[in-house]
């Protein structure tokens, strides 16, 4: 599992951004990928799978 922190999250569009704590890499997440609720500055661990544009965290839950 990767660490992160929450971006940016919009509830009513259902998506938003991780940033990676080891390497800073942003990645998009959608709210389906969502384990828990997240709002911004949350810390959260997530996993990475390949996206139409680009890797995206699944499985995120806040820590």
């Amino acid at each position: 599992m990767k660490k992160g922190t929450v971006k940016f999250f919009n509830d009513s569009k259902g998506f938003g951004f991780i940033t990676e704590q080891e390497t800073k890499a942003e990645h998009f997440v959608h709210i389906s990928g969502l384990i828990d609720e997240v709002v911004e500055d949350d810390e959260v661990e997530f996993e990475l799978t390949q996206g139409k544009k680009g890797l995206n965290a699944v499985n995120v839950r806040v820590i």
